[in-house]
């Protein structure tokens, strides 16, 4: 059984395959070529992740997109962490139990959903949430001492780094060198790397700004130094994507469409309005350029898919028999589910001007009831703000409770986006990699199903 190293770089796709990524292009065509990937609705990472890990569609596997409405708490959570949310063998489970009696061994470095799983070795990021406010990069591991060794090594894991405004190259470099180390201690047949970094610049510039040759530049760095450090021990490596970010103009508020229409309430605590799901007779949970949309009475789904169908922005307004076409029919999806056109993506605000609640300026990946690309960006209105970070910090320092309440509402700031399966020529997610030789999957015109990577996988271990 060949070990094999699958190295996840999101958001690359062949548009970026150029001179400035000379190691990733050279790789791919050594390797027999780039195959595009049919990612599953939605193109978002949890969704993505799951059908390559499972070879399942989100009908199946559950995971509708990063985060959705939960019935029974009546709640909208977003960037939960336990396997057990994902249904469905997977892939590590199969090799597993393929290779009965013989040494077999995975390790997960930041794929999602990578906690309590079946993985022998798992990394994963879990800052500490102190009771005075504070949030504290960290990370969790399995086994536990794993994580000690790391940011010994290492340093603490930076998770400022990893989302946020100063999310940069720093969090994909020590992503790289903890699976070097952990290789080295555990040697894994099977190594998840997942490197985000191209995430956040393609959402923040959009592709086409200048600045992304830089940020290819640094990603193939990081491939250049895995690649050589996997060939060197007789690793197979395949690189995959999740999706490809394409160009955005602006924004759809689905929620503040449904308050004017007077479905959906809010609550008010201390000034700033929270959305209340549970007594909302509609709501959206919006998630890059999809959104479920929930309604109280299923006698009043026609005219809640009717009132959003007209909207401008809003491409495809899926109900049940189109969510079944689109294999998202689930427990877990809306009575609807929004596709934004090609150049939109859908915006979570439903407050009035003015009435945003504490969370809205502060990077809360899990209070905020849909997806927030703002938080890579702080606040222009700020006329210094490294001076009015750095007080916040001192106050909290202090043992003071202060909110980092640094980044802006303006959606018109970001400039890229995902979600959709169908985008445009050059955007598409892809597959490359060693041991594909006689990998053939069935495909959808000129792209394969992004569940053939579980396949693709085994094949390679197989040898």
């Amino acid at each position: 059984m060949r070990p094999v190293a699958v190295l996840n770089i999101v958001g690359l796709s062949p548009s970026l395959l150029g001179n400035d990524a000379p190691r990733l292009r050279d790789f791919a065509r050594s390797s027999g070529g780039v195959r595009l990937l049919k990612p599953p609705l939605p193109a978002v990472t949890c969704t993505a992740q799951s059908s390559m890990l499972t070879g399942l569609d989100p009908c199946d596997h559950g995971i509708v997109g990063n985060g959705w409405f939960q019935q029974e708490l009546q709640e909208i959570q977003f960037w939960k962490q336990s396997n057990r949310l994902v249904s469905g063998e997977k892939v590590w489970e199969t090799a597993r139990r393929e290779h009965v009696g013989k040494d077999f061994r995975c390790a997960n470095l930041f794929w999602w959903f990578n906690m309590y799983s079946s993985a022998d070795i798992a990394v994963t990021p879990r800052p500490i949430y102190r009771a005075d406010g504070r949030k504290i990069p960290d990370c969790l591991s399995s086994p536990p001492e794993l994580r000690d060794e790391l940011q010994a090594k290492l340093g603490r894991f930076p998770l400022f780094r990893f989302w946020g405004p100063g999310a940069d190259i720093r969090s994909t470099d020590w992503i790289a060198a903890a699976a070097m180390h952990t290789y080295e201690r555990s040697k894994p047949t099977l190594t998840l790397v997942y490197l985000p970094h191209l995430d956040y610049p393609l959402q923040k510039l959009g592709p086409g700004h200048p600045e992304i040759h830089r940020h290819v530049r640094e990603i193939d760095r990081v491939f250049g130094a895995l690649l050589d450090f996997f060939g060197n021990r007789g690793v197979r490596v395949l690189v995959v994507s999740e999706y490809g970010i394409v160009p955005t103009s602006s924004a759809v508020e689905p929620n503040r469409i449904l308050r004017g229409a007077g479905l959906l309430a809010v609550r008010e605590e201390l000034g700033g309005e929270h959305l209340d799901a549970g007594a909302s007779e509609a709501f959206a949970v919006c998630d890059h350029q999809i959104a479920h949309v929930h309604v109280r009475d299923k006698n009043r789904i026609e005219e809640v898919r009717a009132l959003l169908a007209g909207q401008p922005g809003i491409e495809q307004v899926l109900d049940a028999e189109g969510q079944r076409e689109q294999r998202i029919h689930h427990a877990r999806s809306g009575d609807l589910v929004l596709v934004s056109s090609a150049d939109r993506w859908f915006a979570y605000p439903y407050w009035r001007d003015g009435h945003e609640p504490d969370f809205a300026r502060t990077v809360d990946i899990h209070r905020k009831p849909g997806y927030d690309p703002c938080e890579l960006f702080i606040d222009p209105a700020i006329r210094f703000p490294k001076l009015a970070i750095a007080w916040r910090l001192f106050k909290r320092s202090l043992g003071m409770r202060t909110l980092l309440d640094v980044i802006p509402l303006d959606s018109r700031f970001v400039r890229g986006s995902h979600g959709r399966v169908e985008q445009q020529r050059g955007f598409e997610p892809l597959l490359f990699g060693e041991g594909l030789d006689h990998f053939d999957p069935p495909t959808h015109g000129p792209l394969v199903a992004m569940t053939s990577v579980r396949e693709a996988i085994l094949q390679a271990m197989r040898g």
